[in-house]
C-alpha cells in the first residue's frame, strides 16, 4: 500500500478547473491509496469536491473509488492553506482525526504558561485503519513548514508526536510532507540539531533526492519520517523515493511546471503475509493503463 504527501503549489479552483492539469493531477493521485494534498487554497470547498468527482470517474478508481477528509484553513495571516486526505475506501478507513493546536485555550493548567506560536500551518492528523497491512493501525501527520521558520517548527514536531502518542495511544507514526529541510531554509548542519533527526524517528527521504521539478535546483524540501523501529520494519525497504511525474507520465517541462514545483514523496508499506493460493491457481501482474494526460500526449 502506497502512502504520499504532494505539495501541489497553491492548489485551488483555478488549477482544477483546467482539464489538462486536472488530468495530470488524477493522474498522480491516483498512484496511491492514501495520498494529502498540501498548499490547497481551495476556501470554499467546491474545487476539491470537483477533483474528487473526476478523480472517481477515472478508470479503476469507478471500482475503487476515493474518499476524501479536508482540515480548516491553516495559517497565522490572510494567507491559508488545508491538508486534504484521498483516500481509497476499500483499502483504509479513516477511524479518527484531529487538528492539532499549539495553544489550548481550554487548557486552565497553560494559564501561567506562554503562548507558543512555532507551526504556521498546525498538523491535521488522522489515524488508520489499514487492514491489508502489517501495521494495521497507522497515524499521519503532515508538514507544511514556513522556510524561513522551518528549524523552529521541525523542533515543534516532536510535541506533535508525543500528542497524538498520548491521544490516540499508538506509535505506528509516519511524518510527511514539505518540511522544507534543504538549501536555504535548513543547512544540512541544522538539520542534524533539530530534536527528530535522531532515533526514535527515522528519516527515509534520503539528502541527496531531488523532490523539486526546477532545473534550478536539487533541493531535498520533501521528507518522510517515521518513528519508531517497529514502524521502519513496516515499510518496504528502499521504496522512499520522490515520484517524478515528468518523467512517469512523458510530461513537458510546462506541463510539469503547470502542476507543482514539487514532486510527490511515497512509501510504501508491507502488506500482512497472504493465504497460500489453492494448487492450480495463478496470479499476473495487471499491466498499468494510460491515463487522459498520457493518451492526449500520444496523439490518443
Amino acid at each position: 500500500m502506497k502512502i504520499a504527501a504532494f505539495n501541489v503549489k497553491r492548489l485551488g479552483w483555478t488549477k482544477v478547473n483546467k482539464k489538462a492539469v486536472r488530468e495530470i493531477i488524477i493522474e498522480i493521485v491516483s498512484e496511491y491509496s492514501v495520498v494529502v494534498l498540501l498548499e490547497v487554497m481551495d476556501e470554499s470547498g467546491k474545487a476539491m469536491k470537483l477533483l474528487l468527482k473526476h478523480l472517481n470517474n477515472y478508470g479503476d478508481n469507478r471500482s475503487n473509488p476515493y474518499g476524501m477528509l479536508c482540515s480548516e484553513r491553516l495559517g497565522r495571516t490572510t494567507y491559508k492553506e488545508k491538508f486534504v486526505y484521498f483516500y481509497r475506501k476499500k483499502e483504509v478507513k479513516i477511524e479518527d482525526s484531529y487538528q492539532y493546536v499549539e495553544n489550548d485555550e481550554d487548557n486552565e493548567d497553560d494559564e501561567d504558561e506562554e503562548d507558543v506560536d512555532e507551526l504556521a500551518r498546525e498538523p491535521f492528523a488522522v489515524l488508520l485503519k489499514c487492514p491489508s497491512t502489517v501495521v494495521q493501525d497507522l497515524v499521519l501527520i503532515p508538514v507544511h513548514t514556513k522556510p524561513s521558520d522551518a528549524e523552529a517548527e521541525l523542533n515543534a514536531l516532536h510535541e506533535v508526536v508525543e500528542d497524538v502518542r498520548e491521544r490516540w495511544q499508538n506509535d505506528n507514526i509516519i511524518i510527511l510532507g514539505d518540511f522544507n529541510a534543504d538549501g536555504p531554509s535548513l543547512s544540512m548542519r541544522k538539520k542534524d540539531s533539530i530534536l527528530i533527526s535522531s532515533a526514535p524517528y527515522y528519516w527515509l527521504i534520503d539528502d541527496d533526492v531531488d523532490t523539486t521539478t526546477s532545473n534550478n535546483n536539487d533541493h531535498t524540501y520533501d521528507r518522510i519520517v517515521v518513528y519508531g523501529e517497529r514502524m521502519l520494519k513496516a515499510i518496504v525497504p528502499n521504496s522512499a523515493i520522490a515520484y517524478n511525474f515528468e518523467e512517469e507520465l512523458n510530461l513537458t517541462e510546462e506541463e510539469t511546471q503547470s502542476v507543482s514545483d514539487h514532486y510527490p514523496v511515497e512509501v510504501e508499506l508491507k502488506q500482512k503475509a497472504l493465504r497460500k493460493r489453492n494448487p492450480g491457481t495463478t496470479g499476473a501482474a495487471q499491466k498499468k493503463k494510460p491515463g487522459p494526460a498520457a493518451k492526449k500526449r500520444r496523439g490518443a
